[in-house]
C-alpha cells in the first residue's frame, strides 16, 4: 500500500471534521454577524446604536453587566478566602470538606431558582418561619430577593460560580512556594502585604481564567432570569426577539453587541492573565502544612459548612417541593407524597420531555464520541498545524456562549431553509428541532469528549499500535482491538459527562424547542413554572430533582472510571 493510499483516510477525516465545524459552528456565528452588521443585503442599524438607543435594551444590557460583574467580585472573594485557608492549614476531614465545596457545581442555578423563590419570597418558608416565632411583622415581610430582581440572580450565580473560581485559585495557590511567604514574614511583611505582593500576582492567571468563565456564564444565563421572572437582562431580550426575526433586526443587534462585549473584555483581561512575578519551585520536598488546631478546625468547618449549606439550601427546597402535596403559607410542607413523580411518569408532556431529553442527549453523546475520537487521534498521533486548528475549533464552544450559538442555529437555519421546503421538516426548529438540538448539544459539550479522548491517547503508548501494524494487522483492526479497549474508560467517562450536561442544557433547549411535543426537560420545567395550576411547581421540582440526581450520579461514575483525571474533564 502506497503512502498516498494510506493517507486517504486521514485526509477524508480532516475534510469531514472541518466540514462539520464550518456548517454547525462557523456558519451560525457568521450568519448572525452578517445580519447584525447589515452585510446580508437588508439595511440594519448599527448594533450599538440600535441597542443603546432603546431605553429597555440599554437598561437590560447594563443590568446584565452588573449581574456578571457583581457575581465575579463576590464569588472571587469567597474563592480566595477558601483557597487561602485550605492551602495554609492541615486539619481533619480536609478532603471531605473540599469535595463538599464543589457540590454546587452539580446543582444548576436554573433549578435552584425554583427553590430560592419557595424559600425567600415575601411569604416564603424563611419569612413564614420568622413570622411564626414572632420575629417578623406579618404585615410587612422582608423582601429578601427584591421581588426576584438583580439580587436574586446574583445570589444564585455566586453560589454556582464560586466553586469554579475555587478550583482555579486553589490549584494556582498550591503551586506557590511556601518559602516565599516565610521570607516575606521574616522581613516584617504583614499577611495582607504578603497576599497582595506575592500570592495574588502568582495566582492571577488562574483567577483570570476562572473569572472569565464565571463572568460569561452569568452574563449569558437565560434560565435563571426566566424562572425568577426578571426580563430586564440581555438573554431574556434575545429570547423574546425570536418571534420577530423576520421583521426586526433587534435580536441580531443584541447578539452582536453581546459578542462584542465578551470579545472586548477578553482582550482587556489578556494582559492580566500573565503572572508578573514568577515562582521558582523548590528542589526539595514541600514542607508539611501546620496543624490547624482544634479551635481553628472547628471554625473552618463551621464557616465552610455554613457556606455549603447556603449553597445547597435552594436545591434542598426543590426536593421538599417535589415530595410535598401541599405547601402553602407554612414554613414546611403540610403533607408528603410521591404523586409528583408519578405525574412525571404518567403525564403525556412531562413523560415525553424525559424521553426527548434522553434521545437528544444520547444521540449527541454518540456524535461527540465520533468527533472526539477523530479529533483526539489527529491531535495525539498526527500533531501539526491542521490538527492544532481542529483542536482550537473543538474548544471554541467554551468561549462562545450557548445562548449565542443557539440563536445562530435558530436564525440561520429557520430563515435560510424557507427556500428549501424538503429540508424544512427536519432542519427548521419551528417544525422539528430534533436535529438541531442534537447538534447543538453535541457542539456545546464536544470539548469534554475531546479532552477525554486526548487524555486516553496520551496515556497509551504508540508502540502498541506500531507493534500491531508490524504483525500485519490493518489499521482498522488495530484501532478496534487495541486502541479502543485501552482508552475505553476515558471514552465512556467523556460520554457520560456529555450526556449528563446535555440533559441539563438550558439555552439551547429553551430557544430551539418551539413545540411542546419536542420539549426537553429544562424547557418543560420552565413551562410548568409558568402555569397557574397549583400542582405544576411540584411536578417541575420533581423533574429538576431527577435531573440533579442524574448529573451527580454521572459525574461520580465518570470519576470512578478515570480516577482523578475526571476532575480535569469537569474543568475543561
Amino acid at each position: 500500500m502506497s503512502r498516498r493510499t494510506r493517507r486517504l483516510p486521514e485526509t477524508a477525516l480532516y475534510v469531514v471534521l472541518f466540514l462539520f465545524f464550518a456548517v454547525f459552528l462557523l456558519y451560525p456565528l457568521g450568519f448572525t454577524l452578517r445580519h447584525s452588521l447589515g452585510l446580508a443585503g437588508d439595511p440594519v442599524a448599527n448594533p450599538l446604536v440600535q441597542v443603546f438607543g432603546n431605553p429597555l435594551l440599554r437598561t437590560s444590557f447594563l443590568n446584565s453587566i452588573l449581574i456578571a460583574t457583581a457575581t465575579v467580585i463576590l464569588a472571587s472573594a469567597i474563592a480566595f478566602a477558601l483557597a487561602w485557608t485550605l492551602s495554609r492549614w492541615r486539619f481533619a476531614g480536609k478532603p471531605v470538606l473540599t469535595a463538599l465545596l464543589l457540590a454546587p457545581i452539580l446543582l444548576p442555578p436554573f433549578v435552584a431558582a425554583i427553590g430560592l423563590q419557595q424559600l425567600f419570597a415575601r411569604f416564603g418558608a424563611i419569612n413564614l418561619f420568622l413570622i411564626h416565632h414572632g420575629w417578623m411583622n406579618p404585615a410587612s415581610p422582608l423582601d429578601w430577593l427584591a421581588s426576584g430582581g438583580v439580587s436574586a440572580i446574583v445570589l444564585l450565580q455566586v453560589l454556582h460560580g464560586y466553586p469554579v473560581l475555587f478550583l482555579t485559585v486553589s490549584a494556582a495557590m498550591t503551586q506557590v512556594d511556601p518559602s516565599l511567604g516565610e521570607s516575606a514574614a521574616s522581613l516584617g511583611a504583614s499577611r495582607w502585604r504578603e497576599f497582595r505582593t506575592i500570592t495574588l500576582p502568582l495566582v492571577r492567571p488562574g483567577w483570570v481564567a476562572g473569572a472569565m468563565v464565571v463572568w460569561i456564564g452569568a452574563l449569558t444565563d437565560l434560565g435563571t432570569p426566566l424562572i425568577t421572572g426578571y426580563s430586564r437582562v440581555i438573554p431574556v431580550q434575545i429570547f423574546d426577539s425570536l418571534n420577530d426575526l423576520n421583521s426586526s433586526s433587534q435580536g441580531y443587534a443584541l447578539v452582536a453587541a453581546l459578542l462584542g462585549l465578551i470579545t472586548l473584555v477578553f482582550l482587556a483581561t489578556r494582559r492580566f492573565a500573565t503572572a508578573t512575578v514568577q515562582s521558582v519551585p523548590s528542589r526539595g520536598s514541600r514542607p508539611a502544612l501546620p496543624e490547624a488546631g482544634l479551635m481553628r478546625t472547628i471554625g473552618i468547618w463551621g464557616s465552610v459548612g455554613l457556606l455549603v449549606g447556603i449553597s445547597i439550601l435552594p436545591h434542598l427546597s426543590v426536593g421538599l417541593v417535589a415530595f410535598s402535596s401541599h405547601w402553602f403559607f407554612s414554613p414546611l410542607p403540610d403533607a408528603w407524597t410521591l404523586a409528583n413523580f408519578r405525574e412525571v411518569a404518567s403525564h403525556g408532556l412531562t413523560a415525553s420531555s424525559v424521553r426527548n431529553s434522553f434521545v437528544y442527549a444520547g444521540l449527541s453523546s454518540l456524535v461527540d464520541l465520533g468527533l472526539g475520537l477523530g479529533i483526539g487521534w489527529l491531535v495525539s498521533r498526527r500533531a501539526g498545524r491542521m490538527s492544532g486548528l481542529l483542536d482550537t475549533l473543538a474548544m471554541l464552544p467554551l468561549a462562545v456562549p450557548g445562548l449565542v450559538l443557539a440563536f445562530g442555529y435558530f436564525a440561520g437555519f429557520e430563515v435560510s431553509e424557507k427556500h428549501h421546503p424538503r429540508l424544512d421538516a427536519w432542519l427548521d426548529p419551528r417544525t422539528n428541532p430534533t436535529f438541531l438540538l442534537v447538534i447543538s448539544y453535541a457542539v456545546r459539550r464536544l470539548p469534554y469528549m475531546v479532552r477525554a479522548a486526548v487524555a486516553g491517547f496520551e496515556l497509551m503508548s504508540p508502540a502498541l499500535e506500531e507493534a500491531s501494524a508490524m504483525l500485519g494487522a490493518r489499521p482498522l483492526r488495530t484501532f478496534l482491538r487495541i486502541t479502543i479497549p485501552l482508552i475505553g474508560a476515558h471514552l465512556i467517562a467523556g460520554m457520560i459527562l456529555t450526556f449528563a450536561f446535555a440533559m441539563l442544557e438550558v439555552s439551547d433547549s429553551i430557544l430551539l424547542a418551539q413545540r411542546d411535543r419536542f420539549y426537553p426537560i429544562t424547557k418543560q420545567i420552565w413551562q410548568l413554572m409558568g402555569r397557574i395550576d397549583p400542582g405544576a411547581p411540584g411536578v417541575a421540582c420533581a423533574l429538576g430533582l431527577l435531573s440533579m440526581g442524574l448529573l451527580a450520579g454521572s459525574l461520580l461514575v465518570a470519576r470512578r472510571l478515570v480516577g482523578k483525571g475526571s476532575r480535569s474533564l469537569v474543568q475543561a
